[in-house]
C-alpha cells in the first residue's frame, strides 16, 4: 500500500531523536520514572516491554510534552523537554489507548481540525487521500459518534497519517484494531521505517515488538531493567525473565 506519507521527508540533523537523561515522575508519591535515561537513533525502531506500572506509559507521554517530568530532562526531535515542548509537538505524534477524536464532528472534520492544528501542507488534497488509506472515505460525513471501535481507531490512525511526525510514540497501538486497522498500521509503520522515520512502540506482544524492533529496553519499576539489539533476545527468553508478563497495560 503506497499513502500520502511516504511522500513527505525526515527533517532536522543527524543527531539521536531522543536523548533523555534521569527522567523521573512522581503522583502522589508513587514513583512512576525512577531516572531513565534514554537515547534512540534517528531512524531507529525500539521495542518497549514492561509489566503494568513498569513506566512505559508514563515514559511516552513525558516524550510527548503530555507529562511534564518531576526530575531529569534531555532533548526529543532536537529539542529541549523542558523548555521548547510546543516544538517538540510539532514533530512528535502518538498513538495510545483511546481514539481522542471529536464524536460530534464528521470523520473529514476531525481530519481538517488535525491538520489545521499541525499546519498540513496541501491539507485539501491530502484528507480524501487520507479518509481513503484508512478505508472511510465512504463514511467521510458521517459523525464519529456513529462510528464503531475498529473505525474510530482507523481514524485515529489516520489523524496521524496525516501529520506524519518524524517520530511516532506507540502505545499498545494494536489494542482494539479490526483485521483492516491491523493491516493498516502495519504497512504504515513499514512505510515509517523506510523513509527513516523513528519509533518507539510499547507494547505486550513479544513477537510483535521483536519482529518490528532494532532494539528492545525493558522498564520495572520505572526504571530501564533490560536493554537489547535484535537478535540478542527472544520472545521466550524476555518471557523467562519474569521482567514483563504478557497481558495488560503499563
Amino acid at each position: 500500500m503506497r499513502g500520502v506519507w511516504s511522500r513527505v521527508s525526515i527533517t532536522g540533523s543527524t543527531t539521536d531523536m531522543v536523548d533523555v537523561t534521569g527522567l523521573a515522575k512522581v503522583f502522589n508519591r508513587v514513583r512512576a520514572l525512577d531516572g531513565i535515561s534514554l537515547r534512540v537513533r534517528r531512524g531507529e525502531t525500539l521495542a518497549l516491554f514492561g509489566a503494568n506500572g513498569a513506566g512505559k506509559t508514563t515514559l511516552l507521554k513525558t516524550l510527548a510534552t503530555l507529562v511534564r517530568p518531576s526530575a531529569g530532562g534531555g532533548r526529543v526531535a532536537g529539542h529541549d523537554l523542558l523548555t521548547e515542548r510546543e516544538a517538540i509537538r510539532a514533530r512528535v505524534g502518538m498513538l495510545a489507548h483511546g481514539h481522542h477524536l471529536y464524536e460530534e464532528l464528521t470523520a473529514t472534520e476531525n481530519l481538517r481540525y488535525y491538520g489545521v492544528m499541525y499546519g498540513v501542507p496541501d491539507l485539501g488534497a491530502r484528507l480524501g487521500q487520507t479518509l481513503k488509506e484508512v478505508g472511510l472515505e465512504q463514511a467521510a460525513t458521517r459523525r464519529v459518534r456513529t462510528f464503531s471501535q475498529g473505525m474510530k481507531r482507523r481514524l485515529a490512525l489516520g489523524c496521524l497519517m496525516l501529520r506524519n511526525p518524524d517520530l511516532l510514540l506507540l502505545d499498545e497501538p494494536y489494542v482494539g484494531l479490526d483485521r483492516q486497522a491491523t493491516v493498516l498500521l502495519n504497512d504504515y509503520l513499514l512505510q515509517v521505517r523506510a523513509r527513516g522515520g523513528t519509533i518507539l512502540l510499547a507494547t505486550h506482544n513479544h513477537a510483535q515488538g521483536l519482529a518490528l524492533a532494532d532494539r528492545v529496553v525493558v522498564l520495572a519499576g520505572g526504571r530501564v531493567a533490560l536493554e537489547r539489539q535484535r537478535g540478542e533476545i527472544t520472545a521466550e527468553e524476555l518471557r523467562q525473565t519474569g521482567l514483563d508478563p504478557e497481558g495488560g497495560h503499563g
